[in-house]
């Protein structure tokens, strides 16, 4: 018996480019011999809300509404609804003569995003950059009909996630029970029919919904829920990155009124043991990571020795059956380097799995997604990338490892440059010495643009606490080495951690700026540090000087969690302050700024040596 599998990625994620999972996963199930299929209806039903009819009806939905949020948009309505067409188109193919046309005074509306913008861009976007600002102008007109949306319609939309915060660390099922029960909005009644006809399309026997965040939960849960009204007989799976990190306790059944099978981890094995229960070929309790409903209670089934299909031994992703025309590119901010998230079509392959480095004390190390690596050889990446660009006709590749270690990349870009094989690459690694200038030159040649890596506290003290492999100085040399062969570097930034203080966090700021200001790095974003469960700081808090207060665990979530820092300082404080400072350090201005003045509150001047990253680098 064959079982005939749809694998589906629910709203919402990334517009410009595939989320790689159901790649993956087709791919492999492909070479199994199996007959499956594969559906990205996030950004169907992106591409089918913003049409005018869509429009319209939201609209006619708004002005039940009193008052309407947004009145700009309100008043202008009647453009929105015949422009929204052709700016999609636009984001679309980026054709120039519509980049002129988008330009063109008065052709778009001004709302609420657009009425901001100052006459002159040229500081953005030169005298020719004609596509760009018409992209830029473009996505902040689709800007303004989502936050119109959102405000109006459905305080669950987002572009990038869905009904997120009832998601995010939902130790409880109540909440997103009781928003099951609610009618579905309008948004919810589109997604339902494009489901419906991917099923009458395919007639599948499983569906599979790889969830990798939580704003994209509860979609999940919206679709099965008419799956097991309308189609009874057909079974429904859950897996991905949400599953693999918040529901490694699950003990709530209520979700089984929706799912018949949740996996954790690598999807290959788990899957191809639930397709082969359904076929008949084997015992329930021949199923490998996976929950099950068995006598009214969750069941993990994890048959063992695991089946373990080596990442050197699995095919390329395949995407095959998606709609790659129906992708767009979105440019919302100026700076270069964040633009190649929401920019541009990005194949996705990894280059080696999990982490080589596994040490870091807030990373999820105890998961087998980091923990587990396996690498594979340079002739392995040459032969997928080539199979890649074949069936999408794109020659751009995001390496979407937790870090690509050196040694692999220099394999790679010798490959390609001996091949003459022609791409544009960017990826994750560590700031680690070996990224020398040499290397890095023969990365550039071979197609690098960017790289992106932990700097972290950028306190010498706390990156040993943090167990980085790294300091500032070794940070310097490299991202300068980078930069100097034009791949921009973009530095995650944390503020928060353990024990961290008032000094430590004005010093960062500091040593940021340097950074910024001696072009070592380019863009950099701040993240508040959060404690996890699977983290050795969630699993050792007395280690780090921390107690854990909370969440209580009610059988459902369980991933962030919080904690009380008796000797550290009031982080949340300093967020506002440390965001404009970036902001300004971002477009290349504000170092002359005291930090002091980024700040409505006294803070500590910095006793960082003004020529500290200077220095370094001499």
């Amino acid at each position: 018996m064959s079982v005939k599998t749809l694998l589906i990625t629910p709203p919402f994620t990334q517009l410009n480019t595939t989320y790689p999972a159901t790649c993956y996963l087709k791919g492999f199930l492909d070479q199994q011999g199996y007959t499956v299929t594969q559906a990205d209806l996030s950004i169907e039903l992106f591409t089918t809300v913003f049409t005018p009819h869509f429009i319209t009806q939201i609209f006619e939905e708004a002005q039940q509404n009193n008052p309407i949020q947004f009145p700009l948009v309100w008043q202008q309505r009647q453009e929105y609804i015949h422009k929204v067409a052709f700016v999609i188109r636009y984001l679309q193919q980026q054709e120039v003569t519509a980049a002129y046309q988008i330009l063109q005074h008065g052709f778009l509306p001004v709302g609420h995003r657009l009425s901001k913008i100052k006459d002159n861009l040229s500081w953005a976007f030169g005298k020719l950059g004609v596509l760009d600002k018409a992209k830029h102008f473009a996505t902040l007109f689709i800007e303004e009909l989502g936050d119109f949306i959102h405000a109006n319609v459905d305080e669950f939309f987002s572009f990038t996630r869905y009904a997120a915060q009832i998601a995010t660390s939902a130790s409880s099922f109540d909440e997103i029970e009781e928003y099951l029960q609610y009618e579905p909005s309008s948004i919810e009644i589109e997604l339902l029919h494009l489901l419906v006809d991917k099923i009458d399309e395919f007639n599948p026997q499983l569906i599979c919904f790889s969830i990798p965040f939580p704003g994209n939960l509860f979609a999940a849960l919206r679709c099965a829920q008419l799956i097991k009204h309308q189609f009874p007989e057909i079974k429904i799976a859950f897996g991905g990155g949400y599953c693999n990190t918040e529901l490694r306790q699950l003990q709530d059944t209520r979700i089984f009124e929706y799912v018949n099978f949740i996996s954790l981890d690598d999807g290959e094995a788990p899957l191809l043991r639930i397709i082969e229960f359904l076929a008949g070929k084997i015992d329930i309790n021949t199923l490998e990571r996976t929950y099950i409903l068995e006598n009214d209670c969750v069941v993990y089934k994890n048959n063992l020795p695991n089946t373990i299909f080596h990442h050197k031994n699995l095919p390329a992703p395949t995407y095959s059956g998606l709609p790659l025309e129906k992708y767009l590119s979105f440019l919302d901010v100026m700076n270069p380097m964040h633009r190649l998230w929401s920019d541009g079509r990005w194949n996705k392959l990894t280059v080696s799995h999990g982490c080589y480095w596994k040490q870091c004390t807030f990373c999820d190390v105890s998961l087998p997604y980091i923990g587990n690596y396996e690498n594979t050889t340079a002739d392995d990446l040459i032969a997928k990338i080539e199979k890649i660009i074949i069936e999408t006709g794109t020659t751009g590749f995001h390496f979407v490892d937790e870090a690509a270690p050196p040694k692999m990349l220099r394999a790679l870009a010798q490959k390609l440059i001996e091949k003459r094989i022609y791409i544009t690459w960017w990826t994750n690694i560590r700031f680690e010495k070996t990224f020398n200038e040499e290397l890095c030159e023969l990365l550039a040649k071979s197609g690098c643009i960017a790289v992106t890596g932990g700097l972290e506290v950028a306190s010498d003290r706390l990156l040993k606490k943090i167990k980085k492999g790294v300091d500032i100085a070794q940070v310097a040399r490299v991202t300068a080495a980078f930069s100097k062969y034009n791949i921009m570097v973009h530095a995650y930034l944390m503020y928060g951690f353990p024990t961290q203080t008032e000094q430590e966090t004005i010093d960062s700021l500091e040593v940021v700026k340097q950074l910024f200001q001696n072009n070592c790095i380019q863009s950099a974003f701040w993240h508040q540090f959060t404690t996890t469960v699977h983290s050795p700081i969630g699993q050792n808090p007395s280690e780090f000087d921390i107690e854990i207060t909370g969440p209580k665990f009610e059988g459902f979530a369980k991933n962030d969690l919080y904690h009380n820092d008796s000797t550290g300082t009031a982080h949340h404080l300093y967020k506002d302050g440390l965001n404009k400072a970036l902001h300004s350090y971002l477009n290349g201005v504000g170092f002359d700024i005291h930090l002091q003045d980024w700040f409505d509150f006294k803070v500590k001047p910095t006793v960082i040596p003004s020529n500290l990253i200077e220095g370094f680098l001499k």
